[in-house]
């Protein structure tokens, strides 16, 4: 599987750096973060160094992704939480910090600090339609 040496994650997944590991098989990754928003929070991440998502293969991503279930059912087991946010962000405009692809699964509670910005809108009469369009035609 391909590396970045001056990756973190990768650092991690060489045993450079240590981590504390909740969960990991031969294609994938689970720890906690330094960092958490909540007790709890955790990181899977690719044992490849794939930078975001649209650069991994379908397998990469499918043999990764196969854990995740099991990961929110441990930590909502272990946190006693009463949701669970797992989150994905790709490019820095979107607050990916890491340049490595990472899903973050986030214990929730009500009343706790961890906040979204989400400002929804609506689509113009017969904009959502030519969009969807679009990306039907782009996916390959």
């Amino acid at each position: 599987m391909k590396s970045d040496e001056s990756c973190i994650f990768c650092k991690i997944l060489s045993g450079a750096i240590p981590a504390q590991k909740v969960m990991e098989d031969e294609f994938s990754l689970a720890f906690l973060d330094i960092n958490p928003l909540a007790k709890g929070h955790a990181l899977l991440i690719p044992k490849g160094h794939f930078v975001t998502v649209d650069e991994m293969p379908a397998q990469a991503a499918g043999e990764m992704l196969k854990n995740l279930p099991a990961l929110v059912r441990a930590v909502k087991k272990v946190t006693a939480c009463q949701g669970v946010n797992v989150l994905q962000n790709n490019g820095r405009v979107a607050h990916q910090l890491v340049q490595h692809v990472h899903f973050h699964i986030i214990p929730r509670n009500e009343n706790d600090d961890f906040r979204f910005n989400w400002p929804a809108g609506s689509y113009p009469p017969g904009e959502a339609e030519a969009l969807a369009q679009a990306i039907r035609k782009s996916i390959v």
